[in-house]
This record gives C-alpha cells, structure tokens and sequence, in this order.
C-alpha cells in the first residue's frame, strides 16, 4: 500500500502485521481522486479509516487537514505512524471512536468538512447507521461532497439519505463509488 499522488506520491504506507482490513486499492483510489479533481485547501473527513489509506492521499493532495475516525485502536496507532513518517500530523487528528460516535464529537465542535469520505465494512448495515448519523451531525460545508465506498451487493438508496442527493456513482469490480451533494435550494 502507498500514497500514489501528489507530494508524497510513491511513499509506502506501514500496516501492523496481522491487520485484517481491506484498503481502497489503487485503481479505486486514483479514480476517487480523478474525479474530486482538486482537494487542495480541503478540509477532508474520513470515517472507517482504516488504514488512513485515502486521507493520507488526500493529504498528500494538498488538502488543507484531515481527521480520521477510526475505532481499531491497532488502526488508529498505524495513522498516527503513517502522519509521522509523511510528516503531516501538524495537519490531521485521529479519533479513535466509532464512525457515529466520531461524527457527535465533530458536530459538537461545529466542524465543518468539503469532503466526507466513508468505507465502512462491505455488507455489514451500516450505510443506514451512518445515513442517521451524518443527517445527525450535519457536518457537510457548504458545496461539500460525501462520497461513499461500499458492496454493489448492498441494498441501499442514496434517496434514505435527505437532505443529500446523487451527485454520481461509479462501479470497480464489486466496489461502489457513490457521490452525494446537498440538495439545492430552489
């Protein structure tokens, strides 16, 4: 696994061994950043983080900061390594919660993030869980984007999660990209 943009593109990223997780492969995640285009001056979200996989390259970007929410503390030690060894812990938080839990703790700070970036585990029920959780905390800047990776086998409407619409949606293998905007005032 490695960064594969941007000033730190080509740095390998450190995972404990042992670590049962499935990182956003490459393929997925040059087309997530293809299609963000510029994160650069963004404050950048990223729930079930994992191993901070598409933060970090999204620090690496250019985003202004990142926060990670991540509650396998093993995961949450192996960011905290990877900002130290790319350098960009003066520019990220690490919160070791549940993904729900993490959006609460922001909310309550009155955070506001362009881009929400969630995976959680394929084919779990989560997507509902986070749905109530993100209407919740309203956390999304204005003109902000959650993008969402997720099992094409999950049964999920982008529709449940008002006041979000469907931006776009791209298919890599059994991998989903889904992008929800805010909906527009009329």
């Amino acid at each position: 696994m490695r960064i594969i943009g941007g000033e730190a593109g080509g740095r390998p990223l450190h995972l404990p061994k042992g670590c049962r997780i499935r990182p956003t492969s490459d393929r997925v995640k040059e087309s997530l950043f293809a299609i963000l285009r510029d994160v650069s001056g963004c404050r950048f979200l990223d729930l079930f983080a994992g191993s901070g996989n598409v933060g970090l390259e999204a620090l690496s970007r250019g985003a202004r900061d990142a926060v990670f929410v991540e509650k396998a503390p093993l995961l949450a030690a192996a960011i905290k390594d990877n900002l130290q060894r790319l350098g960009y812990q003066g520019r990220a938080e690490i919160i070791a919660a549940d993904a729900v839990s993490g959006l609460r703790r922001l909310a309550k700070r009155g955070e506001r993030f362009e881009i929400l970036f969630a995976d959680p585990p394929y084919e779990e029920g989560l997507l509902e869980e986070l749905g109530a959780g993100l209407q919740e905390a309203d956390l999304l800047a204005e003109e902000g984007l959650v993008v969402l990776q997720h099992s094409v086998h999950e049964t999920w409407e982008p529709s449940q999660w008002p006041p979000l619409t469907l931006a776009d949606q791209r298919r890599y293998g059994d991998t989903l990209l889904t992008f929800l905007e805010k909906r527009k005032e009329k």
